[in-house]
């Protein structure tokens, strides 16, 4: 398929004044969860969210944090159900590995979270652990995208 199909989009830095529109295409947050939507508030707040947008609005969202041992995590990864498949996940990931301001990028997702899976080994992302215990019956797995790997995958000069 080509862009023109798959339609063009663009990553940038999301607006505090964005976060009902994520909220909007963020299945969890628009059913209602008040720890989803208060997090997404505070991620636009605080400028960590980055979204995916086209002329209809927004597709997705990634969130990089600084809290796990001092090393980037992307704590969020969503992309809306009707922009699945059209490489919104690879562009958000390829921008949090751009804007990455520490020499590891981690994350993580459930055992059951194959689409997930899928898309971290195709961005080159390495599974580094496994926890027991967050979710019951759910182990979170770990990846990690070192320094070496997101120069390769990122956009050059891309910095949000």
């Amino acid at each position: 398929m080509s862009a023109v199909e798959l339609g063009e989009f663009g990553v940038r830095r999301a607006s505090d004044s964005e976060a009902d529109k994520l909220i909007g295409i963020d299945a969890i947050a628009a059913e209602g969860n008040g720890e989803r939507q208060a997090s997404i508030r505070r991620w636009c707040r605080q400028g960590l969210a980055v979204v995916a947008e086209d002329a209809s609005g927004p597709l997705g969202y990634c969130v990089v944090e600084y809290t796990f041992f001092e090393q980037g995590f992307v704590t969020m990864v969503m992309v809306a159900p009707s922009a699945r498949g059209r490489g919104v996940g690879h562009r958000l990931l390829n921008a949090a590995a751009a804007s990455c301001t520490t020499p590891k990028l981690f994350t993580s997702t459930n055992v059951s979270n194959q689409p997930m899976q899928r898309l971290l080994q195709r961005n080159g992302w390495s599974p580094v652990g496994l926890l027991h215990g967050l979710d019951e019956g759910d182990p979170e797995l770990f990846y990690l995208c070192r320094r070496q790997t997101r120069n390769h995958s990122a956009t050059p000069g891309h910095r949000f």
